[in-house]
């Protein structure tokens, strides 16, 4: 570390963003100090980071102190933890964590994140915006693969999107799945990826997948992520096209996604 790097923490949940994250951090300058969560987090964010620290759900409030310890006073939230795991019996091994959960309106994923930024701003940390050092990975609006979709697909998509902002508003999910002006399947707890499988499997191919932010989305948490996972699925699924949120969808391996979306014939539009 050199004497003018900037120190910055990162809670790091699952798949690629915390990689992203702190790869783009460095080449900024920064110091990364991890807060990895074991079974979630990839292991080889060890090569990405500059210290990293595992830990259970039950090791919460550990963050606190190993943030201190390590000098930061600047903290990302990159990456998400399985929902399912908020019903496991670690929450219970943990008071604050527990207390926390307990104390919140419910437990809506934005309703979690936010209690949790609060918890950081009550120990002294600022939570910054999660995208801060990858804006390049939120496409801008268009077609982003060369395959257009046709005139019923854009209808289809136009349909989807408002159906999709209703749920987002209601905190229910961000994605939802529509065939023929028809709403096959909304997002909720199961995630993007299982609502793909399960609405493949209800029509069996020409679906239309729309993902978009919250109409009020904090930035610093639970923004929309695709990327090449979500494309191998709509491709098993029949898809036809994947809308995202332009400006405000985290866009992950999007070159490999792209060439393999125009492969098999799916249409990507940032809307």
């Amino acid at each position: 570390m050199t004497d003018n790097a900037q120190k910055l923490g990162l809670i790091a949940g699952n798949r690629k963003f915390p990689l992203l994250f702190s790869e783009a951090a460095r080449k900024k300058g920064y110091y990364i100090v991890a807060a990895a969560i074991k079974k979630e987090t990839l292991p080889k964010l060890k090569n990405y980071v500059d210290k990293i620290f595992w830990l259970n759900l039950s090791d919460f409030s550990r963050l606190f102190e190993i943030f201190k310890n390590e000098g930061v006073s600047k903290v990302v939230m990159a990456g998400q933890v399985s929902p399912r795991r908020l019903f496991s019996k670690e929450i219970a091994r943990n008071e604050e964590l527990k207390n926390m959960l307990s104390s919140i309106k419910d437990k809506r994923a934005e309703t979690i994140f936010a209690a949790i930024a609060q918890k950081l701003k009550g120990r002294g940390f600022e939570l910054l915006d999660s995208t801060v050092f990858v804006g390049e990975h939120l496409p801008k609006k268009g077609v982003l693969t060369s395959g257009q979709p046709d005139a019923s697909t854009s209808e289809d998509v136009a349909f989807g999107l408002e159906l999709a902002k209703a749920v987002a508003n209601l905190g229910i999910g961000q994605s939802v799945a529509v065939r023929d002006k028809a709403i096959v399947a909304v997002e909720a707890l199961e995630g993007t990826d299982n609502l793909i499988r399960r609405a493949g499997k209800l029509v069996r191919g020409g679906i239309v997948v729309v993902k978009v932010s919250k109409p009020d989305q904090d930035m610093r948490f639970d923004i929309p992520v695709v990327g090449l996972n979500t494309v191998k699925n709509l491709i098993k699924a029949g898809a036809k096209c994947l809308a995202i949120e332009a400006d405000k969808t985290l866009f992950i391996d999007e070159v490999q996604s792209i060439m393999l979306a125009d492969k098999y014939g799916l249409s990507i539009v940032a809307v």
